[in-house]
């Protein structure tokens, strides 16, 4: 079976250049999501779970079906592992062809190259602020609720899950705290 995804974008607000275009390309049946937020995409979910081996995908261009490189990446291996081919009108791509299958082989390189990069950039960042004495990370600040948690605990009269009800401190933080002052 042959599917269409189509997802609206400034561009395309309403869908119709991605509808035409995926009409054109003879979908069975085409997804339509209604909104625009990568995280509520209730349509995307049904397209997956509705894929058998030997269907297509087909979406307009390749940010109508992914937010980022890292999900493209995802979503092709994970289209791989199902048996289901991928293709992109405007930035003509097929994996069903060695073109295909290249151009993605390639973007996962590029993609780990792109990760790796931000590993070792924000790794470096870290120790050249810690080489400079500046702390790291959330800053800890000490407040009432804190105090009144420490006070709590230290008069033995309270069960951690007193203090932790009563302040609002986490049982964590609580004990990290303690760390710190012992």
């Amino acid at each position: 079976m042959i599917f269409g995804y189509a997802r609206p974008f400034s561009q395309d607000i309403d869908m119709a250049l991605q509808t035409k275009a995926l009409e054109g390309k003879g979908c069975d049946k085409i997804y339509y999501e209604q909104t625009i937020s990568p995280k509520d995409r209730p349509e995307f979910n049904h397209l997956l779970n509705s894929l058998n081996a030997g269907d297509q995908v087909i979406a307009y261009k390749f940010y109508s079906i992914a937010d980022s490189t890292r999900h493209l990446i995802d979503l092709v291996q994970l289209l791989q592992q199902k048996h289901v081919h991928f293709i992109s009108i405007i930035d003509q791509v097929d994996t069903s062809t060695e073109e295909g299958k290249v151009f993605f082989k390639l973007m996962k390189s590029v993609g780990n190259f792109q990760y790796d990069v931000l590993s070792e950039s924000t790794k470096a960042g870290i120790d050249e602020a810690k080489r400079k004495g500046k702390n790291t990370g959330r800053p800890r600040k000490p407040d009432a609720n804190v105090r009144r948690a420490l006070d709590m605990y230290q008069s033995k009269k309270y069960s951690i899950a007193q203090i932790t009800l009563e302040t609002g401190i986490s049982k964590t933080t609580l004990y990290r705290y303690l760390e710190d002052e012992g």
